[in-house]
């Protein structure tokens, strides 16, 4: 029966039915047939989702990566889970059946796709290495995952690598509603390295362009048309274009080397689909990829910092519907570690708490001294004065109260050090963020310290450098060790118990200036005469890790910096308070001495409004 016909016979019924009603012998009343424009419909149901979900060695990263699935605000009924394992040598397979079980009451279907023995490919030179056969599993599996999707007529899928922190819960949601067919959020992490390329080499391996660095910086804002996304982003399987689009079995034309996110990219731009990426937010985390010859343990200690740098921002805990293990403390090596805090800066403190277990730390916590809580009677009968004519350099006002509970805080650590003859202690404050590998690499060279013999009282491992054009000589026989010049901040640090004494028996209570101006006059870096002149012993012997492990969470002027020690009031005078610090001066200041960074600037632009990128550039990067 043709359309023709059945349309035909379907207006016949309603033009009958019409002639019915109006045949009958009562009339309808005339406020029947009006159309009330205030009656509100029902909201639309959200779009349907399937969330792929590929785990292979990934025990480190899945209670976390699952956490973010958990979180996204987004109905569950509305989502679809489809789930492999894929040759695991560690314990990611139970961990994600355990997973399923427990969250599949809430989700609109969850498909499971375990991959039995053997735990590795015949080919492959270790469980990082990407062989073929590897890959070429990965593109079936994935093209499996496309059809599942079809299959339940998703309106889209999530590809999502199961070491990406989706950290942001509108990421599913913002994601949708740029109305693309293939979009990835923006994924951040400690180097350049993001999820897109912006610039491909005649090979299809990824080349650096003029654009990809103020995309990924945020200095350009917006949805951009990019030839590659890969680990995390959303394909809208309603649009006609996306049914050709495929993993496996490549393209006929297919002509780089067999990689699951070259093929893809490929199949997107023979159907003619453009591929974008958007940072218009901050969306979540990823690792940056390590070498084919690296180990498990490497890799959990790179996702270990992924996940520190995720908590500076967002709560990141594990999922609950799986049993996590607690990983494993220890010291480092050192007597004590310990963790500066003011016990009113709670969410400082539950940050840090949780990065340091995270990265394995036992530590300490030692409870702040609030300056903002001194005041004058105690300062008087704890016998502290300022240092005689001292000025901070960059406002010109004297030291404040702040400044006074910093110092303390240090100064009971130094008192404990000496007190239960602790050799040596790292001391940290609780506003850092840790590089990459921060517990091996420290390990490493205080292994290297104590090798070589080095007589040593105190080491600096993150501090700022206020001499930048002043060169600082290497210490000879030991890596990644310098001889610092004047340098702010306490950071953290490395005190020897001789270290510790050297630094009371300077009696700076009496003449208090901060705490990281007091420690160069002691190693005899401070570039005023005049300070130094008031501390006879001084030639404490002070090193500085280098490249530095440590650095601030904030800078001056950033979104989310606060500082309790320049917010607060002069040491003398409660009723004086320096607020000078959120007006920016010092940060235009500190920017002469250091590249802090650029603010975006925010281009909220459309994909139409996209120029498009460059194929320049020299530069090829993997």
């Amino acid at each position: 029966m043709s359309l023709v016909f059945v349309g035909f016979r379907l207006i016949v019924v309603i033009l009958a039915g019409a002639f019915f009603m109006y045949t009958g012998a009562d009339e309808l009343p005339a406020d029947h047939l009006i159309h009330h424009p205030d009656k509100q419909e029902s909201s639309l149901l959200k779009p349907t989702v399937l969330i792929t979900i590929l785990a292979r060695n990934v025990q480190h990263s899945l209670p976390y990566f699952l956490g973010c699935i958990d979180r996204l605000d987004y109905p569950k009924d509305r989502i679809s889970i489809w789930a492999a394992s894929d040759h695991s040598e560690d314990n990611s397979t139970a961990m994600l059946q355990e997973w399923l079980r427990g969250v599949q009451h809430r989700y609109h279907s969850v498909e499971w796709r375990p991959t039995k023995q053997p735990s590795s490919y015949a080919d492959e030179e270790g469980p990082k290495h990407w062989s073929e056969s590897r890959v070429m599993h990965v593109m079936k599996l994935k093209q499996e995952a496309l059809r599942a999707a079809r299959r339940l007529w998703a309106d889209y899928i999530l590809f999502v690598d199961s070491d990406n922190l989706l950290a942001n819960r509108q990421v599913l949601t913002d994601m949708i509603a740029e109305n693309l067919t293939i979009v990835a959020p923006m994924l951040e992490s400690k180097s350049l390295y993001s999820n897109f390329w912006c610039g491909v080499t005649p090979q299809g391996y990824y080349r650096r362009t003029p654009e990809y660095i103020p995309i990924r910086k945020w200095k350009l804002q917006g949805c951009f048309a990019v030839p590659m996304v890969h680990s995390t982003y959303l394909l809208d399987l309603r649009r006609t274009e996306s049914q050709d689009l495929a993993f496996y079995p490549p393209h006929s034309q297919y002509p780089y080397n067999i990689d699951d996110i070259m093929a893809f990219a490929f199949s997107a731009r023979q159907t003619g689909v453009q591929m974008y990426v958007c940072n218009r937010d901050h969306y979540g985390y990823l690792p940056v990829p390590l070498d084919q010859h690296q180990t498990l343990e490497e890799e959990e200690e790179s996702f270990a910092h992924t996940l520190t740098e995720a908590m500076i921002a967002y709560t990141m805990e594990p999922s609950q519907y799986m049993h996590t293990t607690p990983k494993k403390t220890g010291k480092l090596g050192f007597d004590e570690i310990f963790l500066i805090n003011l016990k009113r800066r709670a969410d400082r403190r539950e940050r840090m708490l949780n990065s340091l277990a995270v990265l394995g730390m036992n530590v300490t916590l030692t409870e702040a001294v609030d300056g903002k809580a001194l005041n004058s009677s105690q300062l008087q009968d704890m016998g502290i004065d300022m240092l005689p004519g001292y000025k901070d350099p960059y406002s010109d006002r004297v030291l404040t109260r702040g400044e006074i509970g910093c110092f303390l805080s240090h100064y009971n650590i130094w008192k404990q050090t000496v007190q239960q003859e602790l050799q040596q202690v790292l001391v940290l404050e609780d506003d850092v963020r840790f590089e990459p590998r921060f517990c091996s690499r420290l390990v490493a060279i205080m292994d290297n310290v104590q090798k070589v013999g080095l007589d040593w009282e105190l080491i600096y491992v993150g501090r700022k450098r206020l001499q930048v054009k002043e060169p600082e000589h290497w210490v000879k026989g030991v890596n990644n060790l310098v001889h610092p010049g004047y340098s702010y901040w306490t950071l953290g640090y490395v005190l020897s118990l001789q270290g510790a004494k050297k630094l009371l028996e300077a009696k700076p209570l009496n003449k208090m200036l901060p705490v990281d101006e007091f420690l160069p006059i002691m190693f005899n870096k401070h570039p005023k005469d005049e300070y130094m002149q008031y501390f006879e012993q001084r030639h404490m012997r002070a090193f500085s890790v280098e490249p530095l492990l440590l650095f601030p969470t904030h800078y001056t002027g950033e979104p989310g910096y606060f500082s309790d020690t320049e917010t607060s009031t002069i040491w003398d005078d409660e009723a004086v308070e320096t607020d000078w610090d959120r007006g920016g001066a010092k940060h235009r200041r500190e920017q002469k001495t250091e590249e802090i960074g650029v603010p975006p600037v925010t281009l909220h632009s459309t994909p139409a409004e996209v120029p498009p990128l460059s194929a320049s550039g020299n530069t090829d990067e993997l």
